[in-house]
């Protein structure tokens, strides 16, 4: 049950980072959020889809 729940977080990791680098931001902003979603891949994610998307 643990391989299948990383796997579906890694994939939200991978959805959340291509939406980054879709995005308008400037390239640091993209920067910082890419490195948060590496380095804290859960919360990154939910922080990112929360707070990073509206800017």
């Amino acid at each position: 049950m643990g391989g299948i729940l990383g796997l579906i977080i890694l994939i939200l990791d991978i959805i959340a980072i291509v939406d980054v680098l879709k995005s308008s931001m400037d390239t640091g902003k993209k920067a910082l959020w890419i490195i948060l979603v590496l380095l804290l891949p859960l919360i990154g994610m939910v922080l990112y889809f929360l707070i990073g998307k509206k800017t």
